[in-house]
């Protein structure tokens, strides 16, 4: 929501070649307590002056000699400064009101100035102009957010991911079929497997595996839990065994759909001798 503060405080541009049309708009919103108001009685340095201060209204009239309120508003269009144009034109001729919209400006005030009409209409375009600015700054901050955490993230995960190099022998992570989609470590040469043979297919389809042992981690994973230090064998193609030690969790995306695991292995087969 705006406060009164803010609309006051808002930037406001008369465009008028008529000076007594000036004076009475400025007297009527300072008598109303806006704080920033200004003028000028040469259309065509209208553009220029918008560029440079980024007016929140301008009150434009349409009839002017030296160039009229259209080409004043072809003019704005060209800054493209924003999507919203901020101008209140003024005039006394109603057929152009029709066409001053469809050129893009907000709302109108005919002449002779009934105060109270145009007072509300500053208001409101007032307040519709500065909660669309409110808007834009919202939703590019939202954005600015999006990137930190999302680089944030980011590092997280590598420092994560450095970590478990250094305490563990493997980091390993699959899809949601169980097969393997990144490695990091000698993943494979603790499986006792090459490189292409991992291609389509999971640990789970490897001979040699405790039957009841990956049963076990099978509905771990199934079930989607994390485990911690599970330890499972395999026979080897010499018949010794192998032991290895492995840790887990399931990974989803923001929708929360199940998207596979990560986790980390160490061969302790030494250690189980």
């Amino acid at each position: 929501m705006l406060d009164a503060v803010e609309i006051l405080s808002a930037k406001i541009l008369i465009v008028d070649d008529q000076e007594a049309n000036v004076v009475l708009l400025e007297q009527m919103l300072l008598k109303a307590g806006y704080t920033d108001v200004s003028s000028t009685l040469d259309p065509q340095g209208v553009a220029v002056l918008h560029a440079a201060h980024r007016y929140d209204l301008i009150l434009l009239n349409l009839q002017m000699p030296s160039m009229d309120g259209f080409e004043v508003i072809d003019l704005l269009r060209e800054l493209k400064q924003e999507p919203y144009l901020p101008v209140l034109v003024v005039t006394a001729d109603t057929s152009q009101q029709m066409q001053a919209l469809l050129a893009g400006v907000r709302d109108f005030v005919s002449v002779p100035f009934d105060l109270i009409v145009v007072q509300t209409r500053i208001r409101n375009m007032l307040e519709v102009r500065l909660l669309y600015q409110k808007l834009e700054a919202n939703n590019l901050r939202l954005e600015e957010l999006v990137l930190e955490r999302t680089a944030e993230l980011r590092a997280s995960e590598a420092r994560f991911k450095s970590f478990t190099q250094l305490s563990t022998d493997c980091y390993w992570e699959q899809d949601a079929q169980g097969n393997f989609t990144s490695v990091s470590g000698p993943v494979f040469e603790m499986l006792g497997i090459v490189d292409d043979q991992m291609q389509g297919i999971s640990p789970a389809g490897l001979p040699g595996w405790n039957v009841e042992e990956h049963a076990q981690l099978d509905a771990n994973i199934k079930n989607r839990r994390p485990f911690l230090d599970f330890i499972y064998s395999r026979k080897r193609e010499d018949d010794s065994m192998q032991y290895l030690q492995v840790s887990g969790e399931p990974i989803f995306d923001a929708a929360s759909r199940f998207t596979g695991y990560r986790g980390i292995g160490v061969d302790i087969t030494l250690k189980q001798r």
